[in-house]
């Protein structure tokens, strides 16, 4: 039970101090893959179907949380929701991309592995991460 708020304290209040900071980047971008666009990078999108933790550890990872503690929070029902709702705010805010909280959560609800590879695909654009061992 004290890991779970722990790990809840940590994520939530890493995402309001960066909400905070970027406040005054310019939104209006788009993502650069559509959420049903999983296949745009196969092997990203077998990697998430088959570890889903892998995936979002390293996408929160390139956002400044610690890969750790989200994957492992992937394990526990409902905390799992919310840190991989918070992780895609954040990614938007990064980079610049409109949407709201609400749009993240209903996303992460009905469909995850294909709004993780999504996350994914945009960070990885960017170069800010490469799921592929080289």
């Amino acid at each position: 039970f004290f890991f779970l708020i722990t790990v809840t304290h940590t994520i939530t209040h890493r995402h309001f101090n960066t909400y905070e900071k970027n406040q005054t980047f310019a939104m209006g971008g788009d993502w650069k893959h559509g959420v049903f666009s999983c296949f745009d990078d196969c092997a990203l999108c077998i990697i998430t179907y088959f570890c889903p933790c892998y995936t979002f550890g390293k996408n929160a990872e390139a956002v400044g949380d610690s890969c750790f503690l989200c994957c492992l929070s992937q394990f526990i029902p409902f905390i799992d929701i919310l840190t991989r709702t918070l992780v895609r705010g954040k990614i938007r805010e990064q980079k610049g991309i409109d949407g709201s909280c609400i749009g993240d959560l209903i996303c992460h609800l009905f469909c995850a592995a294909c709004a993780l590879c999504q996350e994914a695909q945009e960070l990885k654009g960017a170069g800010a991460m490469s799921m592929a061992r080289e």
